[in-house]
């Protein structure tokens, strides 16, 4: 990239698909280590948690890079969910997806781009996460912070009680950006993991310890916000590869809320 300043962002994946060709995107293998190998790269070399994948989702995929990873900007995205800058083809999806030459107009102008927040409306992401999984996953993490981070606990507070977050584990920061949060995430999700017993979950429900660092990563930018206010983030829109059956995910939505149906799966 121009001027020095290096980025390489990860789509994390666990099947063959249409991934981007530009050299700033490298698709990773997550859960590698007990999987049939697809013929990419994966998270199961260097320093990494690979077997955790099942329950951890992308975070391995993040936890890969963190350690292994050198270029200034690292990213996190989906193999069917990416950023993107502009509108460049309305028929096809992937000539849509963050580019190389668009990614170099934006660094080193931010320091943080993340999705544009999802909003709720009638929920809080509290009470979302409540009706759609187990809130003593986050009543856990809560009793975590208190514990070991208490000056987080107002930013926490703060944002379980919004109605809109960043949310799908979507970013590109300075790589010394993502060492800080890495350092303070996985520590909080390793004591989670001491405290919650997920024998009895669902293969679908034992997948939490992703949705709560959605909310996580939330906490950590609202109180990174407060102590360095010179920050400088961008919100980009993303695009779904995939077709999404939006009546089946609105009906889920609306049980959940008010028949306290949780998700079966993902949409």
């Amino acid at each position: 990239m121009s001027n020095n300043v290096s980025a390489k962002i990860i789509i994390a994946t666990h099947k063959q698909y249409h991934f981007p060709s530009d050299s700033i995107y490298l698709p990773l293998h997550v859960g590698k280590v007990d999987k049939k190998d697809l013929g990419l790269n994966g998270d199961d070399t260097g320093d990494n948690i690979s077997a955790k994948n099942a329950s951890y989702c992308e975070l391995t995929g993040l936890y890969w890079a963190w350690k292994n990873l050198s270029e200034d900007y690292i990213g996190l995205v989906h193999y069917r969910r990416h950023f993107s800058y502009s509108k460049k083809n309305s028929k096809n999806k992937f000539e849509n997806i963050l580019s190389e030459i668009e990614l170099k107009k934006l660094i080193p102008q931010y320091d943080v781009l993340v999705p544009k927040k999802r909003k709720y409306y009638i929920e809080t992401l509290y009470s979302h996460y409540k009706h759609t999984h187990y809130k003593e996953h986050l009543d856990y993490t809560r009793n975590i912070l208190q514990s070991n981070y208490p000056d987080y606990i107002a930013s926490y507070d703060k944002v379980v009680n919004k109605t809109s977050g960043y949310m799908f584990n979507m970013f590109i920061m300075r790589k010394e950006l993502v060492d800080e949060y890495c350092r303070w995430l996985f520590p909080i999700l390793l004591e989670l993991e001491s405290l919650i017993d997920s024998v009895s979950l669902t293969a679908f429900h034992r997948r939490f310890y992703g949705r709560v660092s959605e909310i996580l990563f939330n906490v950590w930018l609202e109180h990174y916000k407060i102590t360095n206010p010179r920050l400088k983030i961008k919100e980009l829109n993303h695009i779904h590869m995939d077709k999404i059956n939006w009546f089946k995910k609105g009906m889920s939505f609306l049980r959940a809320k008010f028949s306290n149906k949780k998700y079966e799966g993902s949409f």
